[in-house]
């Protein structure tokens, strides 16, 4: 049954010194599936994610990869996988193609094959005109976009991308959909975390909401959010409600 998922995440717990960040967190994520992981701030999705690619050792549970233990056979796993991580540190006195090049041949890519990928990706993703430019210098959605490149590049099975529209301007953002939407349906799999449920709403199919570093709802898209939106699903499930109504009564003096 392992090799059926393209990820599988089973009974992870981790704790930094003090009580569980997450906490028994399980899901499996079918092959080419369209699966976004929510959850408020603080509930344990980037260390979850972490955890699930290898950059992150759990306290106990597995993550298997198309079926290969993340722990046990590292190389087998993240050969399929491309990863975007939240607040991803870049070697910033590379150029973007620098870094493109870089992470190619770190992987054991052709050279030749890394040159024509970077190629395509930068222009893709409308970085040709930064190619030169060191990424100290890129902005914070440029950095996101050569980010993408870098998982993209050996050409994944699996993308995982925590929090891949933050700080993306519109234009960009719906570059970055179209490419994972063609990704998706080109029999890929991509793991996205993000704040915005309308987003996760309108690209996945499927969807796991965890709150305090456990799951607390999963199935489709449909299945979660019930009659309502997924936002309104999502602030009953996590317990939470719309503040603001109350107090601050001297911003309007």
């Amino acid at each position: 049954m392992a090799g059926e998922w393209a990820l599988e995440l089973g009974g992870l717990f981790k704790a930094f010194g003090g009580p569980w960040v997450v906490e028994g967190v399980s899901l499996a994520v079918p092959p080419g599936s369209f699966f976004g992981l929510v959850g408020p701030n603080g509930a344990g999705k980037t260390t979850t994610l972490s955890m699930a690619v290898g950059l992150l050792r759990p306290d106990h549970g597995v993550a298997r990869i198309f079926g290969n233990d993340v722990w046990a056979d590292p190389v087998a796993a993240k050969t399929v996988v491309g990863v975007l991580p939240d607040g991803l540190a870049l070697p910033e006195r590379l150029t973007g193609r620098e870094l493109l090049t870089y992470t190619g041949l770190l992987r054991g890519m052709d050279k030749g094959m890394v040159g024509e990928r970077a190629e395509e990706l930068l222009s893709v993703l409308e970085l040709t005109g930064a190619e030169n430019t060191v990424v100290v210098d890129y902005s914070a959605g440029m950095r996101k976009k050569i980010g993408l490149a870098t998982a993209l590049l050996h050409a994944p099975k699996l993308l995982v991308l925590d929090e891949p529209f933050e700080a993306v301007d519109p234009v960009s953002a719906g570059t970055i959909r179209t490419i994972l939407q063609r990704f998706v349906t080109a029999g890929g799999s991509v793991v996205l975390s993000s704040h915005v449920m309308a987003l996760v709403e309108n690209l996945c199919d499927r969807v796991v909401v965890i709150n305090r570093g456990k799951v607390v709802a999963g199935g489709t898209v449909a299945e979660v959010r019930g009659e309502g939106t997924l936002e309104e699903a999502f602030v009953r499930l996590v317990g939470g409600h719309v503040g603001g109504e109350e107090g601050l009564s001297w911003l309007a003096s």
